[in-house]
C-alpha cells in the first residue's frame, strides 16, 4: 500500500468446496476461549476459535462504515454451522495467497510463509529482497493495478484466499472475483491509528496458516521492543518541537494530533506542534499558518518526498526561513528504497513500529541511543 505521505501503497475455487465445511448444526458450537487469540491494541477485528474452525470478525473495514464482515477459517476435517451465514469460508491453512497491499508483505515473512504468496498487483512497489527474489524466480505473479486486477489472471492462480483492502465499499473487481467463488477477506491495518494497533495484524495472517502461537509470539516481542523504548524516551531530559510534512500546491498537510505518525511522535517524547488537533487523518493547512506555528521549530520530520535539502528549497523557498531547515534537523523516510523504487518505510514501518520509534527517538534524543544507526530515516543533505 503506497499511501500518500503516511498511507497506501495497495484461490481451490470454493463454490464446489463449501458443502464439505456444513452440518445439520444450525448455531456455532462455544468458543474456546483457551485457544482465541487475544487482540489487545488492534480495533478492526477479532479472533474467535471454535471446535473445528475460528472465526475473523471484522469490524472496520474503511473509514466511516458500520459495516461489518465475518470470515469462517476452517480446518481440513472441520464442520461449519451455518456456511451462508459468513462473508467468506476459506479452508486453513492456506496454501496459495493472493494480498494486495505491500503492508502484507511482512507478516508473510515473519510467519515464514512467503512461499504461499502467488500473485500480487504492481509487482515493482515491493521492496523486500526476499520477496523480489522469489518475484524475479518467476514465482509470483503479476497482476495489474490493485483498482484494475486482471480477474483473469487471479483465477487461473486458484488461490485458497485474496486478502484485500478497500477505500469504500465499492470494489467492483472484489466483486467479479467473489462470483467465482473465491473468498476476499478485507485487512483494514490501515485505519489503525495506534502503532501497536497495526503491527498487531500479524495475528490475522497467524490464523490463516495456523500460526496463532507463532504470530502472538512476534508481536509480543514487537510489543516489549515498542514499550521499552517508549520508557526509555520518557526519561529524557526535554521534548524537542516537531514539525511534519510539506506543501502540495497551496496546501500544506501533516499528521492530525491522533493520527499514527502523531503517536510516534508523543511516544519518542516530542512535541508535535500539532498534537492537539482533533482527527486520525491529516491537516490540510495553509503556508502562512504553519509557518506563524512552527518558523522556530527544532526537528522537522518527514518533508514529504523530498531527498535534500536544497530540492527543497528550490520547491519553495520559504521552506528554508523555518529553524530546523537552517540547522539540517530535517528527516525522511524517502530515500531508503527497494530495487525497483517502492519506499521501505511504506512496506514496513506499519509492522515494525519498534524500529519507527527507536529511529524517532534517535533523532529527537540521540544520546539515548548513542550507537543506533537510523533503519527508515535519514538526515537530508
Amino acid at each position: 500500500m503506497q499511501k500518500i505521505v503516511f498511507l497506501f501503497s495497495f484461490l481451490c475455487i470454493f463454490a464446489s468446496c463449501k458443502n464439505d465445511f456444513s452440518n445439520n448444526k444450525t448455531e456455532e458450537t462455544t468458543i474456546i476461549k483457551e485457544k482465541s487469540l487475544q487482540i489487545k491494541y488492534a480495533k478492526g477485528f477479532e479472533i474467535s476459535t471454535f471446535e473445528g474452525y475460528k472465526t475473523i470478525t471484522l469490524k472496520n473495514p474503511w473509514p466511516g462504515t458500520s459495516k461489518t464482515f465475518k470470515y469462517a477459517l476452517v480446518e481440513k476435517k472441520g464442520a461449519l454451522p451455518n456456511p451462508k451465514s459468513y462473508d467468506a469460508v476459506v479452508e486453513i491453512p492456506v496454501k496459495r495467497i493472493v494480498v494486495t497491499s505491500t503492508t502484507h508483505i511482512p507478516s508473510l515473512e515473519m510467519l515464514n510463509e512467503t512461499e504461499a504468496l502467488v500473485g500480487f498487483p504492481n509487482l515493482n512497489y515491493i521492496s523486500s529482497e526476499k520477496t523480489r527474489k522469489r518475484i524475479s524466480e518467476g514465482k509470483i505473479t503479476e497482476l495489474g493495478k490493485n483498482e484494475d486486477i486482471n480477474t483473469e489472471i487471479l483465477i487461473d492462480l486458484k488461490p485458497d484466499a485474496v486478502i484485500g483492502f478497500a477505500v469504500d465499499g465499492n470494489n467492483s473487481t472484489f466483486a467479479t472475483i467473489e462470483k467465482t467463488g473465491i473468498p476476499i477477506l478485507y485487512d483494514s491495518d490501515w485505519t489503525e491509528t495506534s502503532p501497536l494497533g497495526k503491527a498487531e495484524w500479524i495475528k490475522f495472517f497467524g490464523v490463516l496458516f495456523n500460526k496463532e502461537k507463532e504470530a502472538d509470539s512476534i508481536f509480543n516481542t514487537i510489543e516489549r521492543e515498542y514499550l521499552s523504548a517508549k520508557k526509555l524516551a520518557s526519561e529524557a531530559k526535554n521534548a524537542p518541537t516537531v514539525i511534519s510534512g510539506a506543501m502540495y500546491k497551496d496546501i500544506w498537510y501533516m499528521p492530525q494530533g491522533e493520527s499514527w505518525g502523531a503517536q510516534f511522535i508523543a511516544d519518542a517524547n516530542g512535541k508535535y506542534l500539532w498534537k492537539d488537533s482533533k482527527g486520525t487523518g491529516g491537516l490540510s493547512l495553509s503556508l502562512e499558518s504553519v509557518i506563524e506555528k512552527g518558523y522556530d521549530v527544532e526537528v522537522w520530520i518527514g518533508p514529504g518526498q523530498f531527498t535534500s535539502l536544497e530540492e527543497m528549497k528550490k520547491a519553495n523557498k520559504v521552506y528554508a526561513q523555518f529553524k530546523a531547515f537552517k540547522t539540517g534537523n530535517v528527516y525522511t523516510y524517502s530515500l531508503k528504497k527497494g530495487e525497483t523504487g517502492g519506499v521501505i518505510y511504506f512496506e514496513l514501518a506499519p509492522n515494525r513500529p519498534d524500529l519507527v520509534l527507536k529511529d524517532l527517538i534517535k533523532i529527537l534524543h540521540p544520546e539515548l541511543f548513542p550507537n543506533r544507526e537510523l533503519y527508515f530515516f535519514d538526515k537530508l543533505q
